[in-house]
């Protein structure tokens, strides 16, 4: 029997493993893998773009969030594992598997090992090859930083390769999040996950054989897996999608979720075609779905109206300067037909004001707010 919710607690492999399941019984199933040292809230926004029309599960990796560690050390092979039990545990045949960063590199691993459990891929900000020699010294340095320096300093040293530099003055809400993401994550799974990255084997030689529909997303400022890594994969994975992110670094779902949410379901969408059996039930609830869709959209476009309305003013009393630049407001009221034009349109402008403004900071640094 499926259970529905946030914080479901299952028992596999010894150990409790906690995740959140939504959206409708009869659908495609999206998978969701967290990056490290994050869980499964990283996911939210997403889970929230497409739980109207597919299943979506996200998982606290063990060790993370509100999973168990378990005893010994960990690996990712320990991690693949553990998902190819927890979809045994839920009944998932197959499903399309997404991860970011740490949850790539489990996602490479288990589409090598059981290509045929997945219906398509999606690598978020990752890579395929192994640590170098360096790269791993760096990692172990990290680990006796931790022991030493405590968790707080490691998060706010994180964060910086994390986030872009604008976000820290536009993004504090989403960075105070994260931060207290990896705060949850305990000292010694923090040091146990380090470990099993710098011991991970490369996936670099496999991504020719992969078959299924893979999506590429990775912010174009990721600073600890650059654009190019990104781009070397998708070389090597024939008929493989690559987008790149604007205006975010590593979190490139969280830092610049509009977007990336829009490559998701435009990609989920093209995998999974509509049958006539889920046309049919969306058109007999299609009353009830526009109803709560024109609620959620009206909330998200306040959401946005302040959002715009406090950087407009900003500028107007700290910037003068940039005053005539500024457009005449777009049209607010949401169409009952289709609602996201115009959140689209907020959307971008709230994004063009941001950065005129980030932008002007980043030339000026010396002019105060």
């Amino acid at each position: 029997m499926r259970h529905r919710g946030q914080n479901i607690r299952i028992r596999i492999n010894e150990l409790m493993i906690s995740y959140t399941d939504e959206g409708p019984d009869d659908s495609p199933i999206i998978l969701f893998i967290h990056g490290f040292p994050l869980n499964k809230s990283m996911w939210n926004a997403q889970v929230e773009a497409l739980s109207l029309n597919y299943r979506v599960i996200a998982y606290d990796v063990r060790g993370h969030g509100n999973s168990d560690a378990g005893n010994g050390d960990f690996s990712i092979e320990l991690f693949v594992n553990d998902l190819i039990s927890l979809m045994d545990a839920l009944m998932i045949q197959k499903a399309t598997l997404c991860g970011l960063s740490m949850g790539g590199y489990i996602a490479l691993n288990a589409i090598e090992n059981y290509p045929k459990r997945f219906d398509a891929l999606i690598l978020c900000d990752t890579n395929c090859i192994a640590d170098s020699q360096e790269v791993r010294g760096k990692r172990m340095n990290t680990i006796e930083s931790i022991k030493e320096n405590g968790q707080e300093h490691y998060a706010d040293e994180s964060l910086k390769s994390l986030f872009t530099p604008e976000s820290f003055v536009t993004n504090k809400e989403k960075i105070s999040d994260v931060k207290a993401m990896i705060m949850e994550t305990s000292m010694q799974s923090l040091c146990k996950t380090i470990f099993a990255i710098t011991r991970r084997t490369e996936t670099y030689s496999k991504l020719a054989d992969i078959t299924v529909h893979v999506l590429i997303l990775v912010g174009e400022k990721d600073q600890l897996t650059p654009p190019e890594q990104s781009m070397m994969i998708q070389r090597k994975i024939k008929g493989s999608i690559l987008n790149i992110i604007e205006h975010a670094g590593h979190l490139s779902n969280i830092e610049n979720s509009y977007e990336f949410n829009a490559q998701l379901i435009k990609f989920v969408s093209s995998v999974y075609q509509q049958t006539d059996k889920q046309t049919k039930r969306d058109r007999m609830g299609s009353e009830v779905k526009n109803s709560e869709n024109l609620t959620r959209f009206e909330n998200t476009e306040k959401e946005l109206n302040a959002n715009i309305l406090e950087v407009t003013m900003k500028i107007r009393d700290h910037y003068p300067e940039l005053s005539k630049y500024l457009d005449e407001m777009p049209v607010t009221v949401p169409s009952e037909k289709d609602p996201e034009i115009t959140l689209n349109h907020l959307q971008t402008y709230y994004e063009s004001l941001n950065s005129l403004l980030n932008k002007y900071k980043v030339d000026y640094p010396k002019i105060e707010e």
